[in-house]
């Protein structure tokens, strides 16, 4: 009974020692906020949308960060005022459970994309945003093969213009019954298409909670990994010591590759101070 008083003792001091630490950095950082700038940062906008995009951006703007994730075309023009990068489009899909493993979804899609994809490219941007939809009961070789058939009809336009087209891996925690739910199933997928046009978005959160092994497997299939997002194990929050993931060393593993793309921040905030949270996390990732 005294070893389990001093357990719980324990663990509730280490939690509280977790938000006092983190309150001092918070401090900190408002003193002395310099990137390194190895990784390209950005960040994904909903997680921030208390913020008027354009208040959103100035803050972007006075850390010296040049891109953000999840922005449409309506929105481009107020990107480019703030000399930001949209670092992952979006805007063509139609929803995350409905995508490219069922051919019904087809005909839109194919339409939405060929809109899109000239004025991603006219905007100066690459990356564009795409989902396999969920499963519904069909066979995982039979959706890949439905993937392949639909989007072998955008991707000469893609590559054209020079846009790359990526597709997000989900878990099955928060996306239930979503069909590309795993690397190899991802990479099988690029395989096939077997255009550099076509990547997956690399979600670390939603894949050390589907399949662990995060660094093992950036380090054998990065080639297929276009973009990245971050989040914090479990409950989807800062990227601190209140998570099971070790930030540092998963960047690192990325630059290893010789990775040149985003790595964007798509946590849900906690703190109290939310711009505070987000300087912790770029600091985190900024090896």
């Amino acid at each position: 009974m005294k070893r389990r008083s001093f357990i719980a003792t324990s663990a509730i001091g280490a939690a509280g020692m977790a938000t006092t630490t983190g309150m001092a950095q918070s401090k900190d950082m408002d003193k002395d906020f310099t990137l390194r700038n190895n990784i390209n940062h950005s960040v994904c906008q909903w997680c921030f949308s208390d913020y008027p995009l354009e208040d959103f951006l100035k803050v972007l703007n006075e850390l010296g960060i040049k891109a953000i994730d999840l922005i449409g075309p309506k929105d481009w023009r107020l990107l480019k005022k703030y000399d930001i990068e949209c670092s992952m489009c979006n805007g063509a899909e139609i929803s995350l459970t409905e995508g490219w493993n069922d051919p019904k979804n087809h005909e839109v899609l194919i339409k939405n994309y060929r809109d899109i994809i000239p004025q991603v490219a006219e905007a100066g941007y690459t990356n564009l945003i795409c989902f396999s939809g969920n499963r519904n009961g069909m066979n995982d070789y039979v959706g890949l093969q439905n993937c392949v058939d639909g989007l072998r009809q955008i991707l000469p336009l893609a590559e054209k213009h020079g846009v790359v087209i990526q597709m997000e891996l989900f878990n099955q925690v928060n996306h239930p019954d979503y069909m590309c739910d795993s690397s190899l199933w991802g990479v099988e997928l690029c395989k096939h298409l077997g255009s550099n046009n076509f990547k997956l978005l690399f979600d670390i959160y939603h894949m050390q909670i589907q399949e662990g092994d995060i660094i093992r497997s950036i380090q054998n299939y990065h080639p297929y990994f276009g973009h990245y997002h971050t989040a914090g194990v479990p409950g989807r929050h800062e990227i601190d010591e209140s998570q099971e993931l070790y930030y540092p060393a998963i960047m690192k593993a990325i630059l290893d590759t010789g990775f040149k793309g985003h790595v964007a921040q798509e946590f849900i905030v906690t703190w109290e101070d939310k711009i505070a949270a987000l300087k912790d996390a770029f600091l985190r990732c900024d090896v």
